[in-house]
């Protein structure tokens, strides 16, 4: 296949309508025909089913805010809308899905709150099956009460991980028939900001962006009780840079041999090499995004490209990714998306 459908969830704070679909064409590595799919206000982040057949969007309804739920046509990437669930107070900022396409979580930084939703056959939403709320703080200005920011599966799916950037608290939930309840929670370098976790395709090794300190936190993890144990925290940021500069998104290539971590105000992806046997990471390079604020990026399933979407300059950036090295080199920069936060591709 040489052109795969990408989806960006947006800031409507602006000129954005919502949520936009774009194609790489790999066979001649070029961004192009973006459209809107989706209105919706500040579908921020969105997750696609593993069957590819359901995107889920966190959306924001008046004073409300919850998910909501749209097939997918594979043919032109358009999106047709099944259903929603909103509950009272701000949106989510974090959607994710299990690979059934049975139960979808949020993560609610307003709220310092995971919500847990069962997904029927049809792709549909039911109403939240449980909603925790998180408490403490933390040292740091905007540590003055929870903020969850991320909430995903666990690489077998016996937990469901949140990570909270007002706690600094990486915490896994047991779950059954929608409900969830506290196995373990790990307390992180207070100040941290802990924001995003990515997983080692191994299953033993996590990878946790901060946001605040501007660091990747290397942890072992213990499938049989949940449990998360340091191992080592490497700067994202070169130590002279002293401008503003707050960590955004993390993920690792398929093969888990590299972790690229977002920087907005250094305005860069930050790459590191895995060591296989102990988890720790080894600074490669960093790469400009040819924009400001990079709030995310993805990997595209052929693991040659790397997309990223630079919220506060409107476009998205293309680059190959070489795979020995891990390295990335600039493509192309020049493809307009309206306040693009999220990034995320059709599974091949």
């Amino acid at each position: 296949m040489s052109k795969l459908i990408g989806y960006i969830g947006t800031y409507t704070k602006g000129d954005s309508k919502g949520v936009y679909s774009f194609t790489l064409d790999t066979d001649n590595a070029k961004l192009g025909e973006v459209k809107a799919v989706a209105e919706l206000d500040n579908p921020t982040y969105v997750n696609i089913s593993q069957d590819n057949s359901t995107l889920y969007a966190v959306v924001k309804e008046g004073a409300n805010g919850g998910v909501a739920s749209f097939t997918i046509n594979h043919e032109t990437g358009d999106l047709t809308k099944l259903n929603q669930q909103v509950l009272e107070g701000a949106s989510p900022c974090h959607v994710s899905v299990d690979s059934q396409n049975r139960q979808v979580v949020t993560a609610n930084y307003h709220k310092g709150t995971v919500e847990s939703y069962l997904v029927n056959a049809d792709g549909t939403i039911n109403p939240a099956a449980a909603i925790i709320e998180h408490n403490g703080n933390g040292p740091h200005e905007r540590q003055e009460k929870p903020h969850t920011h991320f909430s995903g599966f666990t690489p077998d799916e016996k937990y469901v991980v949140a990570v909270d950037l007002g706690i600094d608290k990486v915490i896994t939930y047991k779950h059954s028939n929608g409900k969830l309840e506290e196995a373990h929670s790990l307390l992180v370098k207070a100040g941290s900001g802990p924001r995003h976790i990515s997983f080692h395709p191994n299953g033993k090794f996590a990878y946790v962006m901060t946001e605040l300190s501007n660091e990747v936190i290397a942890l072992s993890y213990n499938s049989e009780n949940g449990i998360f144990t340091e191992l080592q925290y490497v700067p994202t940021i070169p130590a002279d840079f002293t401008e503003n500069s707050q960590g955004s998104a993390i993920h690792i290539s398929s093969d888990g041999r590299f972790v690229y971590a977002g920087n907005r105000g250094h305005d860069s992806i930050a790459v590191f090499s895995v060591n296989q046997d102990n988890g720790e990471l080894t600074f490669v390079e960093y790469t400009s995004t040819e924009g400001s604020w990079p709030r995310d990026f993805a990997i595209d399933p052929t693991g040659k490209f790397v997309v990223a979407s630079n919220q506060e300059s409107s476009n998205l950036v293309l680059f190959s990714r070489d795979a020995d090295t891990g390295k990335l080199t600039l493509l192309q920069s020049d493809i307009t998306v309206p306040d693009p936060v999220c990034v995320k591709f059709l599974n091949v």
